[in-house]
């Protein structure tokens, strides 16, 4: 049988941090109704769920939460947070729990994307000039063969295009062909849109890492190139 937790013993420290930051993230409503776990596609992976989570950190069970690789697995999508019914907002507290691990800490793969993004622009490390012949090429390649897509064109950094539209790295990659349905789309609805030059990549794994300066920086020369240089009113995030 397993052995009884014994509340009085128990420290909510890392609770306390996290509500600092967080004032409004309802903890304490939680009814452990499940609602958040039932549709949670992380749940179970590694013997963790949203619900067990926050049951966790309510009882000061820091040293377990912390030593679950179950905040690496959760993407953050939300899911829980709109389905419940007190608003409790466990993604804030998966990022945190994040931020609390050491970065040398953290998983070796995805500091190594967000480093990769933060020197070239992208995840995969696709030099820019590679990037552009890519989907130039894949444009043409469409409007050849295509007959219907005879006049698509695929334009980067063209100034005062009406959006600006990323584009994960890893298509132009492994999956080129993978480009084209997209600017179908666009091209049918006669929609004016370009791609920027300066961290053009829709993911951004310093977000998913809880590195803030390195999420900070990605945004800030995306921004400053869609402001300045392009001078687009809308920004489409195909991630």
């Amino acid at each position: 049988m397993a052995e009884a937790i014994k509340i009085d013993e128990l420290d909510i420290a890392f609770k306390e941090q996290v509500l600092e930051k967080i004032p409004d993230a309802g903890f304490d409503l939680c009814l452990t109704c499940g609602t958040c776990t039932g549709g949670c596609p992380a749940s179970e992976q590694f013997d963790m769920d949203p619900r067990k989570l926050v049951r966790m950190l309510n009882l000061g069970m820091d040293d377990q939460i912390k030593k679950s690789n179950w905040i690496w697995v959760c993407s953050m999508c939300g899911r829980c947070l709109f389905v419940c019914p007190m608003n409790v907002d466990i993604p804030k507290l998966v990022y945190n729990l994040r931020k609390s691990v050491p970065r040398e800490n953290r998983p070796k793969g995805i500091i190594g994307s967000c480093d990769q993004h933060i020197r070239s622009g992208n995840a995969m490390g696709v030099p820019t000039k590679d990037f552009i012949f890519t989907v130039t090429d894949v444009a043409e390649e469409i409007a050849e063969e295509q007959p219907e897509f005879k006049d698509l064109k695929v334009s980067v950094d063209r100034e005062g295009a009406m959006m600006a539209l990323n584009q994960n790295s890893r298509e132009p990659v492994t999956e080129p062909d993978e480009l084209g349905p997209l600017w179908k789309i666009l091209h049918t609805v006669g929609a004016d849109w370009t791609y920027p030059s300066v961290m053009w990549a829709g993911e951004n794994y310093c977000m998913f890492l809880a590195d803030d300066e390195g999420w900070k920086y990605i945004l800030e020369e995306f921004v400053f190139h869609i402001d300045n240089n392009i001078k687009s009113p809308m920004v489409v995030n195909t991630e």
